[in-house]
């Protein structure tokens, strides 16, 4: 399989991604298990490099995707300006230690 379940169904999913996105694209830099922060880095270089095209219909399914426009908004005038010359490798993941809780990896997800 090429993605990871997270024990949820895929709305559910889906759900959590657009959440911790919207979040990370908001803030710059997210803390979250390491597994989430695996799937979402994927999901972010999408959207990032969508956003570096900057038209029109890239912004549209951007927002259909993020829903929150002013996460939105500082996607495309700010953080898809900054790697206009970088192909790839928008994200970074710092693994921190187990979580106090339940000892779940834990994990930095930031933008390069």
């Amino acid at each position: 399989m090429a993605y990871r379940k997270l024990g949820r169904n895929s709305s559910a999913r889906k759900a959590l991604f657009r959440s911790i996105l919207t979040s990370f694209f908001t803030h710059g830099k997210i803390e979250t298990t390491t597994t989430k922060a695996k799937e979402v880095s994927g999901l972010a270089a999408k959207l990032i490099t969508l956003a570096k095209q900057g038209d029109l219909h890239s912004r549209r399914q951007v927002l259909a995707f993020l829903v929150d426009e002013e996460a939105t908004k500082k996607l495309f005038d700010e953080i898809a300006p900054k790697y206009a010359d970088r192909n790839g490798g928008y994200t970074r993941i710092y693994k921190l230690g187990p979580r106090r809780g339940d000892a779940a990896e834990m994990a930095i997800l930031e933008l390069v």
